[in-house]
């Protein structure tokens, strides 16, 4: 027993000269030792198998090894909690402190409010929408009839029968003429919803931007005219570019 004894104390000496400073790893070292499980523990359970002659002498003994490791113990407790009050002493406060670092407009916004200003600057107003609308709204009144093969081009979300998460911005500008006398000129931007699966290349959610010009003598030297500003001034004016046609059925 003495033996044992001797080589719980070992251990723990052992053990202290590399005292932790993180809380959970001091905790664990004190269940080590002195946990119901622990080398304490462990030793007075072994009382039982030592002749009763023994017994008081090894009592006295592990009853001493507690008195002296516990001592020991939280007296590198206090130690490391008095260095720790101490490095907070010595901190100066009259220094200045370090800056929170401010955080920065989002990439969508940020590009929205770029192309906003823009059109703002050739006479453009801005315009905004129901995100969820009538089919009417957002199909029939753009000349998409209700078994129109271009309804396939995009995948719907159904709020109601008649009801949808609007697939574009074109919505709007059927509001707006609607309810606004011309001439107008309008962007809309907006978020449409499209039942797309989503993967690294699509979403069921995005961003447009389009614009509606209602006027006189209108052209489309008018329009080519106006996308040639927007994109020198987004690119730079050494941007090459080309006015190329595109087909979306509801437009033909």
């Amino acid at each position: 027993m003495q033996e044992t004894i001797e080589a719980v104390k070992k251990s723990f000496l052992a053990d202290l000269d590399s005292f932790p400073t993180d809380s959970r790893e001091i905790d664990a070292l004190k269940s080590k030792y002195f946990g119901r499980k622990g080398a304490l523990a462990n030793l007075f359970s072994q009382m039982g198998k030592i002749s009763p002659e023994e017994r008081p002498n090894a009592g006295k003994l592990i009853n001493g090894l507690k008195q002296e490791l516990t001592e020991i113990f939280a007296a590198k407790v206090a130690k490391l909690i008095d260095t720790s009050n101490q490095s907070t002493k010595n901190v100066d406060y009259t220094l200045p402190g370090e800056m929170q670092r401010t955080g920065t407009i989002h990439p969508v916004t940020k590009t929205l409010q770029e192309v906003k200003d823009i059109f703002k600057s050739i006479g453009f107003m801005v315009a905004y929408g129901p995100e969820i609308d009538d089919d009417y709204h957002n199909f029939t009144a753009l000349n998409f009839p209700q078994h129109h093969p271009a309804r396939d081009m995009q995948d719907t979300f159904f709020v109601q029968k008649d009801v949808v998460l609007r697939t574009h911005t074109s919505n709007v500008q059927i509001h707006l003429m609607e309810n606004t006398e011309p001439p107008l000129r309008y962007i809309v931007p907006g978020r449409v919803y499209r039942n797309e699966a989503i993967s690294f290349k699509s979403y069921c959610l995005f961003h447009q931007i389009e614009g509606l010009v209602v006027d006189k003598y209108i052209s489309f030297a008018d329009l080519k005219g106006t996308l040639e500003y927007f994109v020198k001034r987004v690119f730079g004016n050494d941007v090459r570019m080309r006015f190329r046609p595109s087909f979306f059925p509801f437009t033909e």
